[in-house]
């Protein structure tokens, strides 16, 4: 049974992910709010679920290291300083650090990586259009650049290399062969909806994924947490908690 604490547990995430913790047969070792010290919450819990703000990333990863505890990060919007705080802690303890945790996210971006392999960038465009709900705060979501990654990596580059977005550094025109774009759109209450499309001249190939209750993320993450108990330091991924490799 696994001892799982809970940053930013009276916030709309941190009320679904106790609510998941219970229902899993897990044990919820505790949570934090605004303003609470969280050693405290990482030294009674064998992992802590993070899906707060990114700058709280790099003080939780280094608890996890300092005390030897687990670590599922979901905050999204980490910049790469952040990112490299996360992965040099991971070194010492382990972290499941993913964009997404609903499992058919998940699966979307295993796919992608796979079509894009297959399809050209000479002859299919990617682009990416993402729409969240109107308080979303980064653009591209989190979840838009790990599909752009995936693409990448099926084609032999990076995303820092092929990517490009609508309206930014003069990309309002034509586009470049082999690049792949973004389009973020916020409105209403949207939960989030993402979808990939290679296009040519000849057709057309969709990927989407829409989320319609934020319980799937909670779902996922303690899943991952359930996944983490015991396992060597290192920085994992949603893939591996799934299986998908």
């Amino acid at each position: 049974m696994t001892q799982i604490g809970i940053a930013g547990i009276a916030g709309r995430m941190g009320k679904l992910l106790a609510e998941e913790v219970a229902a899993a047969g897990c044990t919820l070792a505790g949570g934090t709010g605004r303003g609470d010290d969280p050693r405290a919450l990482f030294a009674a819990s064998e992992v802590v679920i993070d899906f707060t703000h990114a700058h709280s990333a790099p003080l939780h990863a280094a608890l996890a290291a300092e005390l030897g505890r687990g670590l599922v990060l979901g905050s999204s919007g980490l910049s790469a300083e952040e990112e490299a705080a996360v992965a040099e802690a991971a070194k010492r303890a382990p972290i499941v650090y993913a964009a997404n945790f609903a499992t058919g996210v998940n699966l979307v971006i295993a796919m992608a990586e796979k079509l894009a392999a297959a399809l050209p960038g000479t002859q299919y465009d990617a682009e990416i259009v993402e729409m969240h709900h109107r308080q979303k705060v980064d653009a591209p979501s989190g979840t838009a650049i790990a599909m752009g990654r995936a693409v990448a990596r099926g084609r032999g580059t990076t995303l820092e290399e092929a990517g490009r977005e609508s309206g930014r550094d003069g990309h309002t025109g034509a586009r470049g062969t082999g690049t792949i774009g973004f389009a973020a759109l916020r409105g209403g209450q949207v939960v989030g909806e993402h979808t990939l499309l290679f296009a040519a001249g000849s057709e057309h190939i969709a990927l989407t994924h829409r989320s319609f209750d934020r319980r799937a993320y909670a779902t996922g993450a303690v899943r991952a947490a359930q996944w983490l108990k015991g396992k060597a330091p290192g920085l994992y991924s949603m893939n591996d908690v799934l299986g998908l490799g």
